[in-house]
């Protein structure tokens, strides 16, 4: 047995700077590296990713938005996304497998909402559950039916691995 065996594994990923999200496709979360994210004790979110790229500008590479598993596991995914105010009548939100098409089954999305506009900043959490590999990474992926780019204002991912 591991010195870990039995203790959840944890990353959690914070975004406080806007994202421009275009109107009509799903655009991943992109999360910064190093002290404005709250925690990755277990090198799931790191800038020299596990399949050899390293990110050199967070806010513009897809890749900044991936959680590497550090081990199988059950998975249960946390997200909270806050949206600037718009003319929106639909908001959406998915965790996705593979996003980027790396393995043999690329973009792989599960627990999908499409959500009404409410009156004033839209605000949302989630979660949901799946088992988790380390060669397939995980990503938040949100969309909107706004006529033009909206700023996603704030979010969060979070990712906690439980033996299975």
């Amino acid at each position: 047995m591991t010195e870990t065996a039995g203790k959840v594994k944890v990353c959690s990923l914070k975004r406080a700077s806007a994202q421009i999200v275009p109107s009509g496709s799903y655009t991943i979360v992109r999360f910064p590296f190093g002290s404005p994210e709250p925690h990755d004790a277990h090198g799931m979110h790191q800038l020299r990713q596990p399949n050899g790229h390293t990110i050199r500008s967070w806010d513009k590479d897809d890749r900044s938005g991936l959680i590497w598993p550090s081990h199988k596991g059950w998975g249960s995914l946390y997200a909270m996304v806050h949206w600037e105010d718009g003319r929106y009548t639909e908001l959406r939100d998915q965790f996705v497998r593979d996003p980027l098409g790396f393995g043999p089954n690329p973009v792989d999305t599960t627990a999908t909402d499409h959500r009404p506009r409410s009156i004033g900043i839209q605000c949302f959490t989630k979660a949901w559950a799946m088992f988790v590999s380390p060669r397939t990474p995980l990503a938040l992926r949100v969309a909107h039916n706004h006529p033009g780019p909206r700023k996603l204002v704030l979010a969060e991912l979070k990712l906690v691995i439980h033996d299975a």
